[in-house]
């Protein structure tokens, strides 16, 4: 743990400590939960004194609201992007549904479930909560909806479409604390076959999507290229 004992303090605009101030507490609330973001955690990750945290987040559950916001925006932006200049509406679903498998998902789904359950006793904490549910639900129904104007998805209700993608992926992060490495495939591609049924697609359309979308990123250039 770091302290700040012995460091030079500098002064930054208020701008930029707030962010500094969020950002480090979104990192802990992913590395470790949001039960650890405290104001004095916080001043000893930053090398600042906690009067001025506080300066900043007169109360720690502003703070804890805001981490979760940022962090979960943070996500969202990786795996739906906001602006999306290449590749089609399905090939850009396929690769979210592949993003959402394995050991990086697992701490966004932490987190969500950590979320969710301190948001019953932190109102604060509960209207960010509503608030990015909103905000993942309509970056998916946007997508889905980019789709069906480009004729690649068929349905009839956008919305539900969504929902039933999330509610899935919801699901299956439920057990993010608890799950072992060994992943059955119908476990891996459940996501991706019901947003086939949903969207009207044949099944393994995602799937083969995202394999090709992985297999066509540039590689990392070799030492002295």
């Amino acid at each position: 743990m770091s302290s700040s004992v012995g460091r030079t303090r500098v002064r930054k605009d208020p701008a930029t400590r707030r962010a500094e101030i969020v950002d480090a507490a979104a990192a802990i609330a992913l590395a470790e939960g949001l039960e650890c973001i405290t104001l004095r955690r916080i001043g000893e990750e930053l090398g600042v004194r906690p009067g001025l945290v506080s300066h900043y987040f007169p109360a720690a559950d502003d703070l804890v609201a805001e981490a979760f916001g940022s962090a979960a925006t943070g996500e969202l932006d990786t795996l739906i992007p906001p602006e999306r200049p290449e590749g089609t509406p399905a090939r850009h679903l396929a690769l979210f549904l592949h993003r959402t498998v394995g050991d990086a998902y697992d701490r966004i789904s932490r987190l969500w479930i950590n979320a969710r359950h301190l948001s019953r006793y932190r109102p604060v904490l509960r209207e960010r909560v509503v608030e990015q549910e909103a905000a993942w639900r309509g970056r998916l129904e946007e997508l889905v909806r980019q789709g069906v104007a480009a004729g690649e998805f068929r349905t009839r209700d956008v919305p539900a479409a969504a929902v039933q993608i999330l509610v899935v992926l919801d699901g299956l992060g439920a057990h993010a604390n608890t799950v072992t490495a060994d992943r059955s495939a119908a476990v891996t591609g459940l996501a991706a076959a019901v947003a086939e049924r949903a969207l009207d697609l044949a099944a393994g359309t995602l799937a083969g999507l995202a394999e090709s979308s992985e297999q066509s990123q540039p590689s990392e250039p070799s030492e002295g290229a």
